[in-house]
């Protein structure tokens, strides 16, 4: 299973990552049973914890200190991936995000039932910064120190192949 890859520079607000954003599609089949659970599931399986059920939150947010992965377990949404100037991307039930430390993200539209698994490696803690004054440099010396995960959070492939392709 191959991701789709997304760069995006650091817009001088949100930082941003050199790694890319990975969109696994249809991870699993929209409607299947307990969406929620299997991602909690193979996430955990492959050394990504720390889990929380929600949505995602309606303006701009990076992670300095953890990546992150969401699993979308119902609904869909438009969410916006690295900050004013980034992309736009849509998300159904059963996609997968891979979110890279310092990577922007926000909810710009959602269906009512949109929900999101998420979880970081190794069961991290995790940060929540907006891109405000005073952020950085200190987000910036984070981002650069938070580690390579162990395994790739859907394939359970060692040492994330799809960040260094």
């Amino acid at each position: 299973m191959k991701p789709e890859r997304l760069h995006f520079k650091d817009d001088g607000v949100i930082p941003n990552n050199a790694l890319p954003l990975l969109i696994y599609s249809a991870v699993f089949k929209a409607g299947e049973k307990d969406l929620a659970r299997r991602f909690e599931t193979l996430f955990s399986e492959h050394r990504w914890r720390n889990s929380w059920r929600n949505g995602v939150y309606p303006y701009h947010h990076y992670h300095s200190i953890s990546h992150e992965v969401l699993g979308v377990y119902s609904g869909q949404a438009t969410l916006q991936m690295g900050g004013e100037k980034g992309q736009s991307i849509h998300v159904q039930a059963g996609d997968v995000l891979v979110i890279p430390a310092g990577v922007g993200h926000k909810k710009l539209e959602a269906s009512s039932d949109f929900g999101v698994v998420g979880e970081y490696p190794e069961g991290k803690d995790w940060d929540l910064l907006k891109g405000e004054k005073g952020d950085r440099p200190q987000a910036d010396r984070n981002i650069a120190a938070v580690p390579m995960p162990s395994q790739d959070p859907v394939t359970g492939a060692k040492e994330m192949p799809e960040w260094h392709t």
